[in-house]
């Protein structure tokens, strides 16, 4: 049955149920999921998250090191030279905007923040080149504040497959995504949920070839049986 129809078939209650034995079920199989990108501090975790915009999570962990070798702090990235900023974070793509926003991120940590990542949505999404999917890295993963649920593309194509949104399948609305998530999922479960996902969308339920017969989700998903598998 295509997703699209579950709606008027499946009552909220079902849905929330359904959602209750995917968070269950994702548990157990990744109990230690976590943030992909390495860091060591708020700051390290903001910049990689900026980083990470069409990019991966590999390239980003080479780049992140090399950059906080040579410019340790918010600091001395505000201060350093923008073509050497630009330079090492040249592998991540779109490097000149990523540059340009990284340094003025730093610069105004320092002038409004006293050179702090600071802990609230609206203060960090006012900084250059962070949105909302940024902020919730940050909050959930480095302070444990689950302001929101993180949706890339592993978790809004999950959310979607395993019918835990009635977003159709070929829409990109992170925003409504997110909004359905939030209110089905408990709230203390958003930051594990996001990097669960995210690893079993590695793992097992990819985008072009998804494992369903060896999926632990599958007694759970109406993907498999759907019209266009």
């Amino acid at each position: 049955m295509p997703i699209e129809s579950m709606a008027t078939e499946e009552s909220a209650e079902d849905r929330k149920s359904r959602a209750k034995k995917v968070l269950a079920a994702l548990r157990k199989l990744y109990p230690e999921a976590d943030c992909a990108l390495i860091h060591d501090g708020a700051l390290q975790l903001l910049l990689a998250t900026i980083l990470s915009a069409q990019s991966t999570d590999e390239n980003v962990n080479k780049v992140i090191p090399v950059l906080f070798k040579q410019y340790p702090s918010a600091q001395a990235i505000a201060e350093a030279p923008l073509a050497e900023i630009e330079n090492i974070v040249r592998s991540t793509g779109f490097f000149r905007q990523k540059a340009k926003n990284i340094q003025a991120t730093c610069r105004l940590l320092i002038e409004k923040h006293g050179g702090e990542v600071p802990k609230t949505m609206d203060d960090l999404i006012a900084l250059p080149g962070v949105a909302r999917k940024t902020a919730n890295v940050v909050l959930g993963t480095w302070f444990g504040i689950n302001e929101g649920v993180v949706v890339d593309t592993h978790v809004g194509r999950l959310s979607t497959r395993l019918g835990l949104t009635w977003t159709s399948r070929d829409s990109k609305d992170a925003v409504k995504i997110e909004k359905d998530l939030m209110e089905i999922m408990p709230r203390r479960s958003w930051t594990y949920l996001s990097h669960a996902l995210i690893q079993h969308g590695r793992s097992t339920c990819q985008a072009r070839k998804p494992k369903c017969d060896d999926c632990r989700l599958k007694r759970y998903c109406p993907y498999p049986t759907s019209e266009d598998v």
